[in-house]
């Protein structure tokens, strides 16, 4: 949103690349980042804060690296919906205090209404808390969360499918 409001977006279009390349080119750095990210607050969690960590790395890599793609999606999506810088700011906002409200972190799922319980299925916060809550303290493996994850790669494909056909759209 903000190339787009600065002019470097055209730039983009005209250079040698496809669509798909250039989402590509934008997320990769992002989801590596945010891995890395992740992985050190992790860390820090179990050596500064000494949460117990039960579970297996592969899995906690798993549900980390499918909540990540699934957010950058999420993000490209709000960015290709988005003209201006504050759009793409006030989208991200609009997305993210309903997502943590209703993520499970600080309300149990269960003292909810039905109705807003169902809706939190589509919500990818919820999804991976539950997740790490049975890989730290439960000691899930991968085939343990795969209940959690399979939601998380459908929000994924469905977001980056999104996201790339409004790009496309709008780059024509």
């Amino acid at each position: 949103a903000r190339e787009r409001e600065f002019g470097t977006f055209d730039q983009l279009l005209v250079a040698p690349f496809t669509p798909g390349e250039i989402l590509v080119g934008k997320s990769l750095p992002g989801m590596l980042f945010g891995l890395m990210d992740a992985l050190l607050f992790c860390a820090g969690a179990v050596y500064w804060f000494g949460v117990p960590f039960r579970g297996t790395i592969a899995a906690l890599v798993l549900a980390l690296s499918c909540f990540i793609v699934t957010m950058v999606g999420v993000g490209l999506l709000v960015s290709s919906l988005s003209m201006t810088m504050q759009q793409a700011l006030l989208g991200s906002f609009v997305f993210m205090m309903p997502a943590v409200m209703l993520s499970g972190f600080a309300t149990p799922i269960e003292n909810m209404p039905v109705w807003l319980q169902l809706g939190t299925l589509l919500n990818p916060l919820r999804h991976v808390i539950t997740a790490l809550r049975a890989i730290f303290l439960e000691g899930a493996g991968a085939g343990t969360i795969w209940p959690q994850i399979w939601p998380l790669l459908l929000l994924a494909s469905f977001s980056l499918s999104s996201s790339a056909w409004l790009f496309r759209r709008r780059s024509q």
